[in-house]
């Protein structure tokens, strides 16, 4: 009896010690999931802002729509592309703290290709606009986009040789 006694207990320590075993592993996994959701979360490099899943980034300094996207590349991204009013709105927001005020921007929007076919530098679809009334205009002079135009602060064509500053955006690293 004493051994049957002793046998049950031993199960008992047995079954015990795996419930915790597995117990801690399920732990384990659960930090591994929440250390993969933490890298996977937005990290953007200091001076740009997290929009959506997204690092932007607004650069005061005028220049002409190219080299605004050159300047973009060599920070591993494009001028920005905006997907939906929300981004629209945080971007504009972003350009309020840094200029306090709501400053004209070259983003990633021309028609370049082809006429009136516009199309975002980073190559996504170009599937929200924000066009002021009547624009885009001047098809074949005015090929590049910007934003905050007129009193309205939506999007306007414009000649790509004008110096305006931009938002870049890149992924999150």
């Amino acid at each position: 009896m004493k051994t049957l006694a002793v046998f049950a207990l031993v199960c008992a320590m047995m079954a015990l010690v795996r419930a915790a075993s597995i117990s801690e592993e399920a732990d384990e996994k659960d930090l591994a999931v929440k250390s993969h959701v933490v890298k996977r979360s937005v990290y953007c490099s200091p001076g740009w802002t997290s929009i959506n899943g997204r690092c932007f980034y607004f650069n005061p300094r005028p220049m002409r729509w190219a080299k605004a996207e050159r300047n973009c590349h060599s920070m591993r991204g494009h001028l920005a592309s905006v997907h939906n009013v929300m981004e629209l709105h945080e971007i504009q927001k972003m350009i309020m703290t840094a200029t306090h005020r709501m400053k004209l921007a070259w983003i990633g929007g021309s028609d370049a290709h082809e006429v009136n076919v516009w199309s975002w530098s980073d190559g996504t679809p170009f599937s929200y606009t924000d066009w002021c009334d009547g624009e885009p205009n001047q098809r074949g002079v005015q090929r590049c986009l910007q934003m905050n135009h007129s009193e309205d602060k939506c999007w306007d064509n414009m000649n790509c040789a004008v110096k305006l500053p931009s938002v870049c955006v890149n992924r999150s690293r």
